[in-house]
């Protein structure tokens, strides 16, 4: 574990509630113990320390490739442990290092959309986060994200002295398996793809739901039936 994560996530959580108005729901779906991927959609470069700092228990993200060489910012996702990963090709390096953080039993945070989005709309899937869960067996716990996309800087810093902090809601969903199956297709990991990006939609507003939002409201059944947690 990196020795600067703990200390690090009470500054940043302290920067957070600074800045924004947090408004959290279901949190307690998190698993406290074991694995787990928190899949979420993306508007922001805020998002993750948004997310990571609401979590009660240490996340590993998977982080583009080069958001490592930032400045300032990358060496804050590299003091954190983050998993780099090369986006829109098969990097079965960044799959594999993800696989094993979750057979350690730790929790994986990850964009499925692969990128922001400028039009706050979700965004078509890529297949990442539904293979590593088809091969890791692990749950994963949805999560909706609006409102980061009204955090930029120095603009955040203006509202703050305006006393008009933006707001943003985080929306943790019930934790769901992928099925069980004896062969990953690709048409098996599209399936289960949509499923997770559905699974998202559900949690959002219906002006960020994109071409999901024909389907959010009716989320497939929970396939296993272990306890989760």
């Amino acid at each position: 574990m990196p020795i600067l994560y703990w200390p690090g996530r009470l500054v940043v959580k302290a920067v957070v509630l600074l800045l924004v108005d947090l408004h959290v729901t279901g949190i307690d779906k998190v698993p406290r113990h074991g694995p787990v991927i928190i899949a979420s959609n993306h508007l922001s470069n805020a998002d993750p320390p948004v997310l990571g700092t609401s979590v009660g228990r240490r996340v590993v993200f998977m982080a583009k490739q080069e958001a490592m060489g930032w400045p300032i910012l990358g060496l804050l996702i590299r003091l954190s442990g983050a998993l780099p990963v090369r986006r829109f090709e098969a990097d079965l390096g960044a799959l594999r290092k993800a696989t094993e953080v979750l057979h350690d039993g730790k929790a994986l945070v990850m964009f499925p959309e692969g990128t922001r989005s400028r039009q706050r709309q979700l965004q078509t899937g890529h297949p990442g986060t539904a293979l590593i869960a088809l091969r890791s067996g692990a749950p994963i716990v949805p999560v909706g994200i609006s409102g980061t996309e009204n955090i930029r800087f120095p603009g955040v810093i203006f509202s703050l002295l305006r006393l008009r902090r933006p707001k943003v809601f985080l929306a943790f969903g019930d934790p769901f398996f992928l099925p069980n199956v004896t062969r990953i297709s690709s048409d098996e990991v599209n399936r289960c793809t949509d499923q997770i990006m559905r699974r998202i939609a559900a949690l959002l507003p219906p002006a960020y739901l994109g071409p999901y939002a024909d389907e959010a409201d009716v989320p497939p059944q929970q396939t296993r039936t272990e306890e989760v947690g």
